[in-house]
Formats: C-alpha cells, sequence, structure tokens
C-alpha cells in the first residue's frame, strides 16, 4: 500500500514546461511535480503521492498527520524521489 504525505509547498519554480515546487514534509524537502495542482500557491500544504502533489489539504489536517507519521520515523526513510510505501506486516515478523 502507498501513501500520500502532507507537506507544505515553499517554492514553486519551471522546469522544461512543468510547475515544480519544494516541499517541506516536516523538515525533509523534496521536489514536486506540481501538474495536478497548477494553482496551488506557496505555503498551502498538499499531500503528495510518487513525486506529485495530487491535492490540497488544511493546515490543521496536515500538521496533525506529520506529527503521526513524525512518530512512526516514516519521514526520516524517505530518499530523493521516493513515494513511502507500507508493506504489510509478514507473518514471521514477530518470531
Amino acid at each position: 500500500m502507498c501513501l500520500g504525505i502532507p507537506g507544505r509547498i515553499m517554492e514553486i519554480r519551471h522546469e522544461r514546461h512543468t510547475t515544480m515546487a519544494t516541499v517541506d514534509f516536516g523538515g525533509v524537502t523534496k521536489d514536486v511535480c506540481l501538474a495536478y495542482l497548477p494553482d496551488v500557491e506557496v505555503g498551502e500544504y498538499t499531500i503528495v503521492h510518487a513525486g506529485f502533489a495530487i491535492t490540497r489539504l488544511d493546515e490543521e489536517s496536515a500538521l496533525q498527520t506529520l506529527a503521526m507519521i513524525g512518530e512512526l520515523g516514516i519521514i526520516e526513510e524517505l530518499g530523493p524521489t521516493e513515494a513511502v510505501e507500507a508493506e504489510p506486516a509478514s507473518e514471521e515478523a514477530g518470531q
């Protein structure tokens, strides 16, 4: 299962005819494509999945979600362009 992660738009720019943004995910920043949200603005929160901003999110919901994700340590595991994937628990994991 893949997860969308909330992040705050820090900077918007155009690269090779594509609108891109630097997005802050609770201290980790990534480059994100804004093709699906061309009218999003700096300071707004968005859900990011597989490197694409897919929907807007209100600040309160974004901060609550980031706090929960932070407790799980998921943000630190992200690579430069990775989506976060939650793997199903293995039956052998508890043995």
